[in-house]
């Protein structure tokens, strides 16, 4: 049995699989960072919003004299709020992932389709036949 699992999880496909979740993950990390630290700050300051992760809506004030400046305190404090600011960062940094994502498989189609197109090109026999024919010309 430890064969058999050894045999499915050194299979090709189940290498590449896992080899793609961790460069996904990786990936991911790398769309947050550049959403949330380059790219919010610069929509935010043309916005007038000081940060889009600290827009919300209380909709259950905390117990007590909380800070009420970023959701993470009001959520900390046993507040309940809605954070919209995050869902918009969710959906920019799905929306650039997206579309990089969609520039990778474009370019690896086009890389695929040229392959094929050299593949297909004339075969060897063809080839020397041209060549035959072309040494006959000159004789």
């Amino acid at each position: 049995m430890l064969k058999e699992f050894k045999d499915f999880a050194m299979k090709g496909n189940m290498l590449d699989l896992a080899i793609g979740f961790i460069l996904g993950g990786a990936f991911g990390t790398v769309i947050k960072s550049l959403v949330d630290d380059i790219l919010m700050p610069v929509i935010a300051s043309i916005f007038g919003s000081p940060d889009f992760s600290n827009l919300f809506v209380v909709l259950r004030e905390p117990a007590g004299d909380a800070n009420m400046s970023s959701i993470a305190s009001v959520r900390e404090a046993g507040g309940i709020a809605l954070g919209y600011g995050l869902f918009i960062n969710a959906l920019i940094a799905f929306a650039i992932l997206a579309f990089v994502l969609f520039l990778i498989v474009k370019n690896v189609n086009k890389l695929k389709k040229a392959a094929e197109e050299e593949e297909t090109g004339p075969s060897q026999e063809d080839l020397l036949a041209e060549i035959r024919d072309e040494l006959r010309k000159a004789k």
